[in-house]
Parts: structure tokens; C-alpha cells; sequence
């Protein structure tokens, strides 16, 4: 695979300083009007490719070349709240599959999520023909661990840890992994946002995500890689509920200084 570097075409660059300017890493400088690197050490954020007016900045080694923007449309903000408010977790499916076109769509939501020092450390397994087989592997730890925790906790007690528990006959779970867990959380967010877009129901399963996290065997079916561990899980399906009400939420909490 190609290193990737930052590259400047000087026939290109008409020295605006735009990428000086923008780049957060300060590793841009102008020298006889043309932009030059400083450093080979950089992030690679790409914010320099993104302003440069001539496309003289580029950055090497990716498959695909920058999207181009070619709209300045804004998201409705009251839509947006909206989406937030009415949000609710789901453990409801309906026995319908999910096409692949739309499972693509979410994963591509994740891909393209911003990673602190631009890592793009985030990768995803998802669970199709080995949910089942998976689920059990987990249904199997927590049964175990299940007299312990309802000593701390009345509501442990409650719940049946059966062979459903974690997905909850959902036909597809994505299981997001990273190095950053901030990163991980960040990417399933907005593969929530463009899941519910699809008319999809999503649950964020934290009982799984700690199963994957604390089981040698299951890391090893998932083929976690070193240095990753398992961010979050999505449980994914077409709801087989609707809910008419939004959740009510404490008054705003705020202290501005």
C-alpha cells in the first residue's frame, strides 16, 4: 500500500496561504510564494485539499479521491432535534431483511466519521449468518456471571437471559470496533442517524459490547485485531413497535461562564 503524504503541485499553487492558514497540524508554511511541507510527521486531516482553490494539495496513497462539494444545503435544525427527541431504543423486530444496499449506507456513515487525530482507526463486523451462533457464545458468560451482579442490582434479578438476550431475533448486528473507544462512539452515532433515516429500529447493545470485551473467544470469532477492542454494538432491525410519545428528560442542566 501506498505511504500517505501530503503532496504539493507547485505549477498549481498560486500561494493564497489557505492551507497555511487551515492546517491544524502547522505543518504548512509559505516560502517564495509557494506552499511547502515542513514535516514529513503529520495527520493527514486533509483540511489543506479541501480549501486549496487550485488543487495543488493533495494526499497520497488513497484509493478514492476527495469528494467534491457541490451543494451548501443545511440540515433543518428543528428536523434535526426532532430526530434526537423522538429517538427510542428498540427490542422489537419485525421478521423483515434489511437490504444490502441500505447496510451499506450505514457502514458508510461509520467510515466517514471524523477520528480524533484523524486515526480512522474504526472498523466493523457484522453479524449476519453467525449472529446466532455468536449471540449464544455471550448468552453463555452472562448466564454465569448473572448470580453476582443480582446481588448489586434488584433489576439483574428480573431479567431472563435467554437465548435472545442480546439481539433480540434482529437480522443484523454490526459490532464497531477501534482503538479510541471515543471514536467508535462516535462512528455508530451517526450509523444510527443514517440507519433510522432507512425506516430502521436500532438498539445500542452495551451487554454484548462488554461480552465481546471481556471474552478471549469471542474477540478471536470476531477477529478483533490487536490494539482494538469492541466500541459499541448496533442491533439493527425494522422495528416491530411504534412509539407515540417522546422520553421525558430532566430540565436543562447549563452553567455558561
Amino acid at each position: 500500500m501506498e505511504k500517505h503524504e501530503v503532496r504539493i503541485d507547485t505549477d498549481k499553487c498560486i500561494g493564497c496561504g489557505l492551507c497555511v492558514k487551515t492546517c491544524a497540524a502547522r505543518n504548512i508554511r509559505l516560502k517564495d510564494k509557494k506552499a511547502e511541507i515542513v514535516s514529513e510527521h503529520c495527520i493527514l486531516c486533509g483540511q489543506c485539499t479541501a480549501v486549496c482553490p487550485k488543487e495543488a494539495v493533495s494526499i497520497s496513497g488513497y484509493d478514492m479521491e476527495p469528494a467534491r462539494k457541490t451543494w451548501n444545503a443545511q440540515l433543518n435544525p428543528g428536523e434535526v432535534l426532532d430526530a434526537i427527541r423522538f429517538r427510542r431504543s428498540i427490542r422489537q423486530f419485525q421478521d423483515k431483511k434489511i437490504p444490502k444496499d441500505v447496510i451499506d449506507q450505514i457502514l458508510e456513515a461509520g467510515r466517514l466519521t471524523h477520528t480524533a487525530k484523524n486515526k480512522q482507526d474504526v472498523s466493523f463486523v457484522v453479524l449476519d449468518k453467525e449472529k446466532d451462533r455468536i449471540e449464544q457464545m455471550a448468552v453463555r458468560i452472562f448466564k454465569k456471571v448473572k448470580p453476582l451482579a443480582g446481588l448489586f442490582s434488584p433489576m439483574v434479578k428480573r431479567f431472563e437471559i435467554d437465548r435472545h438476550f442480546f439481539f433480540f431475533k434482529a437480522p443484523v448486528v454490526i459490532v464497531v470496533l477501534a482503538e479510541d473507544k471515543t471514536n467508535g462512539i462516535l462512528a455508530a452515532q451517526n450509523m444510527e442517524f443514517v440507519a433510522e433515516a432507512n425506516g430502521l429500529g436500532v438498539l445500542f447493545s452495551g451487554f454484548f459490547t462488554t461480552a465481546a470485551n471481556i471474552s478471549r473467544r469471542i474477540r478471536k470469532e470476531l477477529r478483533v485485531p490487536k490494539g482494538k477492542k469492541a466500541a459499541m454494538t448496533l442491533v439493527l432491525g425494522y422495528p416491530g413497535i411504534k412509539f407515540l410519545r417522546s422520553t421525558q428528560h430532566e430540565k436543562l442542566d447549563v452553567r455558561y461562564m
